[in-house]
């Protein structure tokens, strides 16, 4: 094999790697990623498992920092969204079968 050959050969390889990652990063599918590089999903996972999981990963933290920035930065509704995921917070009330009057004391503390 012809050093040209062997560099074309590795800047297709360095370009695939660019691409998964890329497309990891934005939570495409096993099987979209195969079809952009025209290959099949068994040898995509075998060849690019670590840069699959860490395109994911790095995906899923640049977008919990854009919504925690858009929640500081005063946007009501994602500020709903993760009082709901981190903080347990509901917008029904829980089912209770108690249909007795709340306790009241004219008392003062």
């Amino acid at each position: 094999m012809s050093d040209i050959e062997k560099t074309t050969k590795a800047n297709k390889r360095t370009e695939q790697k660019q691409m998964v990652y890329k497309l990891a990063c934005i939570q495409c599918s096993d099987a979209e990623i195969a079809e952009v590089l025209g290959m099949k999903v068994h040898v995509l996972k075998r060849m690019f498992k670590k840069l699959l999981e860490q395109g994911r990963e790095n995906g899923k933290k640049s977008l919990r920092r854009a919504m925690w920035d858009k929640a500081i930065n005063g946007d009501t509704k994602v500020q709903i969204f993760l009082s709901k995921q981190y903080l347990g917070m509901k917008d029904v009330p829980e089912a209770n079968n108690d249909k007795g009057p709340l306790p009241w004391t004219d008392e003062k503390i």
